[in-house]
């Protein structure tokens, strides 16, 4: 499992925006699909519904080539998922999105009580 360190900034970042760009290509488009069963839709969806949104921070482990942000939180519908996701030159691009985990759900629960 990914572990992940706060960042202040990504919290300022993603509550303050209005509008939530994509990049969007046959690879990340598909992939959460194929694998977990959500679509396009649901992954902004989830940027939007930012009540629910909970940034876990950076990624530190695994290393990987580019900065990689978590965060956990609930589609329109309720779905309770976590998002893997890059930013690049202002545009999100998703990772990873798929249902939570038991821990995660844990953890998600803690974190929106503080």
């Amino acid at each position: 499992m990914a572990q992940f360190e706060f960042v202040e900034w990504l919290v300022q970042w993603l509550m303050n925006q209005d509008i939530f760009e994509f990049e969007w290509d046959e690879g990340n488009s598909t992939k959460s699909a194929v694998k977990h069963g959500i679509e396009v839709e649901t992954a902004e969806q989830f940027f939007q519904n930012n009540d629910c949104l909970v940034p876990l921070g950076i990624q530190v482990a695994p290393k990987a080539n580019e900065p990689r942000f978590g965060a956990l939180g609930m589609d329109l519908l309720g779905n309770r998922l976590s998002v893997c996701f890059t930013i690049r030159a202002g545009k999100i691009r998703v990772i990873s999105i798929r249902p939570m985990s038991q821990v995660e759900r844990k953890r998600y629960a803690t974190l929106r009580e503080k």
